[in-house]
């Protein structure tokens, strides 16, 4: 079972591609000329959990491949995830006329400590009546709990019921250390063969894919690991056996499954959403409430702005914290290329006092703060600058289109 999300790309380049996701999840379709979906953040960012280390991969030839030799050390701590009762969203009414149908979902996942808690992705387990996991090779099936989970950014916290002396919990490591070229494997289960490596490299940093409740997922790894259905949850390890990256969507030409394009969360996100999880089962979470489109070269030619860098303010959500602050969204429409987007509308420059470049800096401005905090946004309308203050809000359930 497998739905089809796009992910947005930066302003005023090419038209929709489509992600798959390897579990369960609302199919959402958004316009490539925004660069990212209505603003939130998820806090001050914190360290990872502690978790216990992993020794590098041997450099030495000792007859094992590197991808051997962290399949060896990491594949007991994969786990295979059951998922009963998830809606299939891909259908809107069964084919009865009744609601959606209900079925059962399968993802990848890991371990994270010694209580037993595995970490995969929010899609999987979204909506399930009971979820199993199948730790290691040849694990049975234990039950498990959901501890909470965030859509915004895809993650899941699970509580499984099973045995310590068969808990291989797996560390998470960081992303920021990464640079393209860099070699990464992946351990999942596709199509449900499970426990299945695959490796490649890290070939882009700093993406943005869409999160299932439309909001923005940044500093996402893409990868060209094949990664297919099944695999959705599992760990995208580094050369030092360190996870870091939690494996999410492929991009797909027409749907037909994966073309060497993946993205994974950065395990510096994970780390900070299994924080608040394991705290009170949620994760808080600031908004502002705006959609905006970077300012490229070709936009301000075509549109004749009176500046070459900043954001296109494209939708505010009514009575949203940039609503409330006097930001004001475009009024008509342009065609830029191929995609659409809507001028007339406030243009951001700076945030917080720091210039802005693209929509990028205004999200990272939010996710730098927590619900209820003062963000400065500085907008040039008409010609004229001006400075409001926008409140924060606790960031909704769904995005609003």
């Amino acid at each position: 079972m497998l739905p089809r999300m796009s992910f947005l790309r930066r302003a005023f380049t090419h038209p929709f591609v489509s992600a798959l996701l390897g579990g369960v999840l609302v199919g959402a379709a958004f316009l490539v000329a925004l660069a990212a979906g209505w603003v939130g953040g998820d806090g001050d960012a914190t360290a990872a959990p502690s978790l216990p280390s992993l020794p590098a991969a041997s450099t030495e030839s000792d007859g094992q491949s590197p991808v051997n030799q962290i399949y060896e050390r990491t594949s007991d701590g994969v786990v295979y995830i059951e998922a009963d009762g998830v809606r299939d969203p891909q259908q809107e009414l069964s084919p009865f006329g009744g609601p959606p149908q209900q079925r059962t979902a399968t993802g990848s996942g890991f371990v994270l400590d010694e209580e037993g808690h595995v970490l995969t992705n929010a899609h999987v387990v979204d909506g399930a009546d009971e979820v199993r996991v199948s730790i290691g090779e040849d694990g049975d099936p234990v039950p498990a709990k959901v501890v909470g989970a965030d859509p915004s950014t895809d993650l899941a916290l699970l509580d499984a019921d099973a045995d310590s002396a068969d808990l291989h919990p797996l560390p998470l490591g960081k992303s920021s250390g990464l640079a393209v070229g860099d070699p990464v494997v992946a351990i999942g289960n596709p199509l449900g063969l499970d426990h299945t490596a695959t490796a490649g490299i890290v070939s882009a940093l700093g993406r943005t894919i869409d999160s299932p409740n439309g909001f923005s997922i940044t500093n996402a790894i893409q990868t060209d690991a094949p990664i297919n259905p099944g695999n959705s949850g599992g760990p995208l390890f580094d050369a030092e056996g360190e996870v870091v990256g939690i494996n999410s969507q492929i991009a797909t030409a027409g749907g037909q499954g994966n073309i060497g394009i993946g993205f994974a969360v950065p395990a510096e996100t994970a780390g900070e959403v299994v924080d608040d999880l394991l705290d009170d089962g949620e994760v808080s979470q600031a908004f502002l409430g705006l959609t905006g489109a970077d300012i490229t070269p070709q936009a301000t030619e075509v549109l004749d702005l009176p500046v070459d860098d900043g954001v296109l303010v494209q939708d505010v959500v009514p009575d949203g914290p940039a609503d409330e602050a006097g930001i004001e969204a475009g009024s008509a429409e342009a065609r830029i290329g191929p995609g659409a987007i809507q001028i007339g509308g406030d243009i951001i420059t700076e945030v917080a006092g720091e210039p802005v470049d693209s929509m990028e800096d205004v999200i990272a401005a939010v996710e730098a703060r927590e619900p209820g905090d003062d963000l400065e946004v500085t907008v040039l309308r008409d010609g004229d600058e001006e400075t409001v203050t926008a409140e924060l809000a606790n960031r909704p359930e769904q995005a609003t289109p």
